[in-house]
């Protein structure tokens, strides 16, 4: 996030806003999570992403350090699959269980230990971008168990565990 933004003046607390929108260039998905889970507490994580970048898993990296997420579940785009396996290492650092399928979805899912769920869908890949973005932000439980169904049939049955692939990749070399 931009260094002069504050991101309550785009959002408001998601008990006082369970459906929110907002189009900026002063926000980040990272931003968008450590800010949920702030309000949340410990969760688990399922992301959905056409791609990832070295600058969004160190941010990933140090939610996680703060013991803000008991595990992530990455799904990400087969397009991106040379990008992804130069970050092979780092994102196995970070990431417990990250997935290769055919996406282009950009899907934030949070789930707390205490139970509250939070969904965002937004335009933004797990890159760092000075772009206009835009999300939706719900709190509603269906919308939440609507898009986790999605997300686990498609982690399920339509991806392949980025470890497989790293694995055939090495032994193919």
């Amino acid at each position: 996030m931009k260094r002069t933004a504050d991101i309550n003046e785009i959002l408001k607390p998601l008990k006082d806003a369970p459906f929110q929108a907002y189009l900026s260039n002063a926000v980040q998905v990272a931003d968008i999570l450590d800010w949920i889970l702030s309000q949340v507490g410990m969760a688990e994580i399922w992301q959905t992403s056409f791609s990832i970048s070295e600058e969004f898993l160190r941010r990933l990296f140090f939610i996680c350090k703060d013991k803000k997420v008991s595990r992530i579940n990455l799904v990400l785009d087969h397009k991106a699959t040379n990008k992804t396996l130069k970050l092979w290492a780092f994102i196995t650092q970070v990431i417990e269980r990250t997935y290769l399928a055919d996406n282009h979805s950009k899907i934030l899912l949070v789930k707390s230990e205490s139970g509250k769920s939070v969904s965002v869908i937004t335009s933004q890949n797990l890159t760092r971008g000075n772009r206009a973005e835009s999300a939706f932000i719900s709190t509603d439980p269906i919308i939440f168990a609507s898009l986790y169904a999605q997300i686990e049939d498609l982690i399920t049955n339509h991806s392949v565990p980025l470890n497989e692939l790293f694995r055939q990749r090495v032994e193919a070399d």
